[in-house]
């Protein structure tokens, strides 16, 4: 019976190492154990590039191998043959098996060996069983598909970002059982992503940032491409970095990441729409291939969704901002005369804000609460529109896709995680108020 790939992804995952066979341009065979076998469709494969050895030599002197693959719940045995057709050396297939060669090197011991120098396509001609299953395949288990569909349709029921945010990440836990997870969302500037939420952690981790291109989530960010990593993971680990940058207080104005200390699989989703990056959802666990093909499937297809509401919701707010008239005016609000005042700092360097001696936020969310809490002190002011923030020039936000819908969730979330006396509550559509529980002494600390 002809199969293709598709019918045998999961030996594909690299846990059971497979068996590469070539032959020299005279005729001599050699047979070796290959690190990586990635899918790149049902009828192309990528194999890691990592020495000039004899097999290298061989495939560039006689382009047809075969390949010997064991499934790793039964212990089926499959033969694929195929063809040499090029390298690549840059690009998302290229960034996606160098973050997950990183992880077989490091879960192995191997981190200083294990560099991949390319990824050689192939073009498959047949694949074949020619081992029956040992034992039959676990039975049971999550069904992805009706995870997905319920999740779907807990997703479609959002009516802004915010509760996008929450069902989604409410749906990835409660459906596809996965503990732990965050979503992040790309800057307008688009070179860092910060987080607007989590799951399954100790805290939430709202406002910490990450570069595009740095670890796992980065990579899939800057390659917009899925990246899954189903061992555990020395360079890529830039969790325990920046927490130990943290505990070290050189970052004195940066918030800790969430994260596993010792994560045993990882996989990185990119939103995208329209060709636009707009976030990554990220998921985690401790345990060892935890994520599969068909986990990956179902959360790329649920973050396809995901990035089509929130671009349309972020189109909707920016045109009804423009129909939105100003917040009616409201009476000073008056603080508990008898707590003491609060102390807030304003750098203009960085717009960063602190709370007393603890950090906050910065960046535009920083301006934005700045704004707030000046309008507020100078005037009593409490309700507030996203059109009248967005227009600022203060703020200094893009004239297109300055996502300021996220940074008041960030801003929100951030607030929440503080326990601070400085809230914002959302009173209807494009309008928040400022809720006050403390009086405000503002500092700015000119640059």
């Amino acid at each position: 019976m002809a199969l293709d790939l598709d019918a045998i992804r999961p030996c594909l995952e690299g846990a059971i190492p497979g068996v590469m066979a070539t032959c020299a341009s005279d005729g001599t065979p050699n047979v070796t154990y290959v690190s990586q076998v990635e899918y790149v469709d049902a009828q192309h494969l990528a194999l890691s590039f990592q020495f000039f050895n004899k097999t290298r030599r061989n495939v560039l002197a006689n382009p047809g191998v075969e390949l010997l693959v064991i499934h790793p719940a039964h212990g089926a045995m499959y033969r694929i043959a195929a063809r040499y057709l090029r390298t690549e050396t840059d690009g998302a297939l290229f960034e996606r098996m160098k973050a997950k060669l990183a992880g077989i090197a490091s879960h192995t011991g191997m981190s200083g060996v294990f560099k991949l120098r390319g990824s050689d396509v192939y073009q498959i001609d047949q694949v074949e069983q020619v081992a029956a299953p040992r034992r039959e395949a676990p039975a049971g288990g999550l069904n992805r598909l009706s995870a997905l569909r319920r999740c779907a349709l807990r997703v479609a029921d959002s009516s802004d970002l915010d509760s996008l945010v929450e069902r989604l990440l409410d749906g990835v836990t409660e459906h596809f059982g996965i503990r732990h997870a965050m979503l992040l969302m790309l800057d307008a500037a688009g070179q860092r992503l910060y987080t607007v939420g989590s799951r399954g952690y100790g805290r939430s981790g709202a406002g910490s940032e990450i570069p595009l291109g740095e670890g796992v989530i980065g990579v899939a960010a800057r390659t917009v491409t899925p990246i899954r990593i189903n061992h555990a993971t020395l360079e890529y680990a830039y969790i325990r970095t920046m927490r130990e940058g943290l505990s070290s207080r050189l970052l004195e104005s940066e918030i800790p990441l969430p994260g596993l200390a010792e994560p045993g699989s990882q996989l990185a989703v990119p939103l995208a729409c329209g060709g636009q990056l707009l976030g990554v959802l990220f998921v985690e666990s401790p345990q060892d291939m935890r994520f599969s093909w068909d986990d990956e499937d179902a959360l790329v297809t649920l973050a396809a969704q995901a990035a089509s509401l929130a671009r349309g919701f972020q189109a909707c707010a920016e045109v009804l901002d423009d129909d939105a008239s100003p917040a009616p005016a409201a009476a000073p609000a008056v603080p508990s005369a008898s707590a003491a005042p609060l102390t807030v700092r304003h750098y203009e360097a960085d717009g960063s804000i602190f709370f007393g001696d603890d950090y906050l936020i910065k960046g535009v969310a920083g301006a934005v609460l700045w704004k707030l809490l000046q309008d507020h002190a100078r005037d009593g002011r409490t309700e507030f529109t996203n059109r009248e923030i967005r227009l600022a020039p203060e703020i200094g936000l893009p004239e297109v896709g300055d996502n300021l819908e996220a940074r008041l969730v960030l801003l929100t979330r951030r607030l929440i995680d503080r326990q601070a006396s400085v809230r914002l509550l959302k009173t209807g559509r494009g309008r928040f108020r400022l809720c006050v529980a403390r009086p405000l002494q503002l500092v700015n600390m000119p640059r």
